[in-house]
């Protein structure tokens, strides 16, 4: 099948971590991506990649321009004049500097969709501060979600504030595109992690308002022994979602547990000591002996893996999710995967 975004032509400002992401995301889609890197490597892409080849770079053409070269900017411009879209990440005020700009740009093509990647967002009083991904997860409130009662929070994986701002910034720009081939007019589209993130945490806020996370009363999802995560024997842990009352009723009768009575799942004044008790009996027995005997039922049950045992997982192996590389590398493949409707093979 063609790939959707094919004939879409998107310039990239090549920035560092959501940006890069959200064109190698829109370049996995079919886009032709070209991307404008600097000359000098950025120091925090050194440090974090050592050195080796960017996988954001997928897919994409690669242009060298010092931007603070007048020629240089205009070779950029005439780049963006036959451009469907743009992505950039850097601070606000700075592609106005170089007049690279959406209103500079639109003289040229009035039909580009601008897509600005940013944590903060153009505006507003940490507008112009540096941040990375923790620092947003923090302050939307979603970071506070990861510490158990009286605990500190849990640093998340850094993908979780970047990777959930570029998704969103590569659907705004899809969503824009279409609008702009409809109209003729192009836009904006501002994609600030902090509101992407905040707009995800829904979810979230849907469960706080029955006062299930968030506040005094025990929460299911820090505090009942059906949701969380247990250590095992020989150093592994697993994971375990039983939210449901007939996942729960399975658990229950798979861990050997006749005596507790699943009606009774949500009654809170229980849960410490069955936690106590499935704490207990989790690091009784190495995780593999859960995953022979919990993993594929309807228990919603998962291991923790790490990166390198994920790639060799069965389910992952089987849906061709990961390939590895001759070096060691790891690399994901493209998603969401699409097929053709019945009799519809274009």
């Amino acid at each position: 099948m063609k790939p959707p975004l094919s004939g879409i032509r998107i310039v990239e400002f090549e920035g560092i971590g959501p940006g890069p992401l959200a064109a190698m995301m829109l370049a996995d889609m079919g886009a032709q991506v070209t991307v404008i890197a600097r000359p000098q490597k950025r120091a925090v892409n050194a440090q974090l990649g050592g050195g080796g080849e960017n996988p954001l770079r997928r897919g994409k053409s690669i242009v060298d321009l010092d931007l603070k070269n007048p020629q240089a900017r205009a070779e950029a411009m005439a780049l963006v004049k036959e451009a469907d879209a743009l992505i950039e990440g850097n601070r606000p005020g700075v592609m106005e500097r170089l007049a690279l700009g959406p209103a500079d740009c639109a003289k040229y093509n009035p039909q580009l969709v601008y897509g600005r990647m940013t944590g903060w967002d153009q505006s507003g009083p940490l507008a112009q501060a540096a941040g990375h991904d923790l620092n947003y997860v923090a302050l939307t409130g979603l970071l506070s979600l990861s510490a158990h009662r009286g605990q500190l929070p849990i640093i998340p994986p850094t993908v979780v504030g970047d990777a959930a701002g570029a998704l969103g910034l590569a659907f705004g720009i899809a969503c824009a595109l279409l609008e702009a081939r409809a109209s003729g007019h192009g836009r904006v589209v501002d994609g600030a992690i902090v509101d992407v993130l905040a707009m995800l945490g829904n979810i979230a806020q849907w469960v706080r308002a029955s006062g299930q996370i968030d506040g005094p009363e025990p929460s299911p999802f820090h505090d009942s022994p059906f949701y969380d995560v247990y250590a095992c024997a020989e150093g592994g842990f697993i994971t375990l979602g039983a939210l449901e009352p007939q996942f729960y009723t399975l658990l229950l009768g798979k861990l050997g547990f006749a005596d507790v009575d699943p009606a009774r799942q949500y009654d809170k004044a229980a849960w410490p000591a069955l936690k106590a008790r499935f704490t207990a009996l989790f690091a009784s027995r190495a995780r593999a002996h859960w995953c022979a005997l919990l993993e594929g039922s309807d228990v919603c049950f998962a291991p923790v893996l790490s990166l390198a045992e994920a790639a060799g997982h069965p389910h992952n192996v089987a849906r061709g999710i990961y390939r590895t590389e001759a070096n060691g590398v790891i690399e994901a493949a493209v998603a969401p995967r699409f097929q053709a409707l019945a009799g519809n093979h274009g």
